[in-house]
């Protein structure tokens, strides 16, 4: 579900009232009830894609029942991941693999058009993918055990606030709370979410939208801009993407919480980290998660020779950047995330070991890092990364770095000095009350009024979807 849109304001409501009016001592009924919902929700973006949401669910599920039973689990376990892959790599895939095998050929004169696909990329396709694929990896393991009832484990892979750009939750968070009787409406809890929207819906429309507008406007068009305007534009997009994934995440959450569930924790403040490894505690942390249970450990994680462990690193963030976008410039973004990480092991500077004025350097030396890697993310090519790395190394001073009316750059740094100091309380004050659960009344609906009226009059309201959409 886009959370920014208006057919969220208008159809939530009305599915949580439903929600609640089914008894909660029926619990099948109202898993039914999400799961209709949820498929619902994703025939409004696809009726034909829900087939693929479909058959990933049953292949999976079957693939689980048959493990258990099998003689030969693992040979069934890799049959049924890779017939679980296949549409993601179809869809996902094909066009890139079939493009550069043509620009291949052609670097050798021989003149190779082979056919490609104009088919859109089913929406959620990576999440709800790489989530189904973890339960059965995890029941191969006997880390969770087989869901033997198909509606729960639909539901669990299909959840609706969650499918869009995840988080991506483990089975063993999900289908037990499925399958377990839920109270009629937890207040504190459904009050909780309601505060996670608010937040999240601030760092979408007032932080991301706001700064997007800049950011759309100089990168894109590098070469007609100076390389102080192409820096803070790259500045801005590293705040851009984790306003807006991180507002993303933060609405799920709180979405699953004013329904009675617990989703996977996705972001804790990111920009904080003291190295690129720390960095992948905070960020997209479901993901992270995925990736060293299910790629870096079996490839034998940090238990084996140091050249191994380098190894084993690099091909973890390679796979990384293969899962963000069928492009060399994520291919590239995920190696340089692997080799941050590697040279950090061989240097010993993973941990942080001196001190408040070390750690500042240190974290405004990783965020220079984790910018440098975005342009790579965000520019279409590696041609054009390139060329906006050379334009910033350019050096050229401008008097002027924002451009067109005053309004844009006066909100943009409004939204993001509220985002900092919130996330600075988080970090560093973590027991000081924030406003949103201050004790006073009057402080708690001043946070939140103001917070409304921010978005209200500094939002940026459109149709654009979250950037993980995308993946």
């Amino acid at each position: 579900m886009i959370y920014n849109s208006f057919l969220f304001i208008v159809l939530y409501p009305i599915i949580f009232l439903l929600y609640y009016a089914i008894p909660a001592q029926y619990v099948r009924a109202r898993n039914l009830y999400l799961l209709l919902a949820s498929y619902a929700l994703y025939i409004s973006w696809s009726a034909s894609h829900a087939l693929i949401l479909m058959g990933v669910t049953v292949v999976t599920w079957l693939t689980s029942k048959m493990v258990v039973k099998s003689r030969r689990p693992k040979t069934v376990l890799t049959v049924g991941i890779l017939l679980a892959l296949f549409p993601l790599l179809f869809y996902k895939y094909f066009n890139f693999i079939n493009d550069s095998i043509s620009q291949l050929l052609g670097s050798f004169g021989l003149s190779v058009q082979l056919a490609g696909l104009n088919w859109a990329i089913p929406v959620g396709i990576s999440f709800f993918t790489f989530q189904a694929i973890g339960y059965v990896f995890d029941v191969y393991r006997k880390k969770t055990d087989v869901e033997n009832d198909f509606l729960t484990y639909a539901l669990f892979v299909s959840f609706f606030p969650s499918i869009l750009s995840g988080p991506i939750n483990k089975a063993s968070l999900v289908i037990p709370q499925l399958r377990a009787l839920r109270p009629y409406l937890d207040y504190s809890k459904a009050v909780a979410g309601m505060k996670m929207l608010l937040w999240g819906m601030f760092m979408k429309v007032v932080v991301a939208d706001r700064v997007a507008i800049y950011v759309d406007m100089v990168l894109p068009q590098y070469e007609h801009f100076t390389g102080t305007s192409c820096f803070v534009a790259s500045i801005l997009y590293s705040i851009q993407i984790y306003a807006d994934f991180g507002g993303y995440s933060l609405m799920a959450i709180g979405v699953g919480k004013t329904l009675g569930f617990e989703l996977t924790e996705n972001f804790r403040r990111p920009y904080f980290s003291f190295s690129v490894t720390d960095f992948w505690r905070r960020w997209h942390i479901s993901l992270s998660t995925w990736l060293r249970d299910y790629i870096y450990i079996p490839l034998g994680g940090s238990r084996c020779s140091k050249v191994r462990n380098y190894w084993n690193i690099f091909v973890t963030f390679l796979v990384s950047g293969i899962w963000h976008g069928a492009n060399w410039t994520f291919i590239v973004w995920g190696i340089l995330h692997g080799l941050f990480q590697i040279v950090e092991k061989m240097l010993g500077e993973q941990k942080c070991r001196y001190g408040a004025l070390g750690r500042t350097v240190k974290t405004v030396i990783t965020f220079l890092l984790i910018n440098f890697a975005w342009i790579f993310f965000r520019m279409p090519t590696l041609a054009d990364a390139c060329g906006v790395i050379a334009r910033i190394f350019n050096f050229s001073l401008s008097p002027k770095v924002f451009y067109g009316d005053l309004q844009t750059p006066m909100f943009i740094l409004i939204g993001i000095l509220l985002l900092l100091l919130k996330d600075i309380r988080d970090e560093f004050f973590p027991h000081r009350m924030p406003l949103m659960t201050s004790r006073h009344t009057v402080v708690r609906w001043f946070t939140y009024v103001t917070l409304i009226l921010a978005i209200l009059l500094m939002g940026v309201f459109s149709n654009d979807q979250f950037i993980y959409a995308n993946f």
